[in-house]
């Protein structure tokens, strides 16, 4: 595949992607950490590929909190791009670095990798509630939009705040700088704005009349069903790190059987077959070997 004609597939993986956030159905993302759990997602017939930044880096050996380095979430995210055939967006956390001519790097190692889609927050430092200053993070996705645009690859940006989340004013004060930044973002270009830590649904109804733009969700416990969040004009659910942590919690489980000596049928019930899951790579992996991007 030459380098043209993976631009151009991607830019068809862009904007089918990006059409999914204006419905008929609430766009669901079950966000994988590595390409098992991308094939799996991808098998099970959801519409999209979405990482999660805590999730691959919990995979790799690192914290969340941008402690991946840059290249090993990069490499990470083109391993699934190159085995599914599904949009892949990124949770590219903060950027891994400041400035526009970071951001503007990092949207053409993205589009390199096979990925569509990013997510960029402006949170920096969650002990302290520290964030980005609005005007940086409108310049990155600028800078973002300018560089898809130039490779004919229109990314799609889902802009997050955390300020909703982790600022530390009154919820009445949290909710207007939220709102406030995600207007600006979307104003900027982002497709979509993040919002982690909306939870109840009277926030939520109030928020997506505030913004009047696709809005991602973060689910939870406590959270409204899909009915009600698509009720409310939801466009966008996303899972975070959550699957993944269970999928850690089940497999805690069945080391505490294996310690007990539980007879091996309990323990290996439900297990995804080795045929099956080696199919799931089989299939694919010939093709894509040869393509570059």
């Amino acid at each position: 595949m030459t380098k043209s004609s993976s631009f151009t597939k991607l830019a068809a993986k862009a904007d089918r992607f990006r059409a999914l956030h204006a419905g008929p159905k609430l766009l669901v993302l079950a966000n994988v950490w590595d390409a098992a759990s991308a094939r799996l997602v991808e098998a099970a017939g959801f519409a999209a590929i979405a990482t999660s930044s805590a999730g691959v880096a919990h995979s790799l050996g690192y914290a969340d909190g941008q402690f991946v380095p840059r290249q090993e979430m990069l490499a990470a995210v083109a391993r699934i791009a190159r085995i599914v055939e599904l949009p892949v967006s990124a949770d590219l956390e903060g950027g891994y670095g400041v400035g526009p001519e970071n951001a503007a790097r990092l949207a053409g190692e993205l589009i390199a990798a096979g990925a569509i889609g990013l997510n960029l927050e402006d949170g920096l430092d969650e002990a302290t509630a520290k964030f980005k200053d609005l005007s940086q993070e409108v310049e990155e996705i600028h800078a973002i939009r300018e560089v898809g645009a130039g490779a004919g690859v229109p990314l799609v940006i889902n802009a997050r705040t955390d300020t909703f989340w982790q600022g530390k004013e009154e919820k009445a004060k949290r909710f207007a700088e939220a709102v406030r930044r995600c207007r600006a973002y979307r104003e900027a270009g982002a497709d979509c704005l993040f919002v982690p830590g909306l939870s109840d649904a009277e926030t939520i109804g109030a928020f997506v009349r505030e913004i009047g733009a696709p809005l991602n969700v973060l689910a939870g416990t406590g959270a409204p069903n899909l009915e009600e969040l698509s009720r409310l004009g939801v466009r966008r659910l996303s899972f975070g790190s959550s699957l993944g942590r269970a999928a850690y919690g089940h497999f805690r489980k069945l080391l505490f059987l294996v310690a007990e000596g539980t007879d091996f049928e309990s323990i290996l019930t439900g297990a995804v077959s080795y045929s099956e899951l080696n199919a799931l790579f089989a299939s694919r992996g010939a093709e894509k070997e040869s393509s570059t991007v």
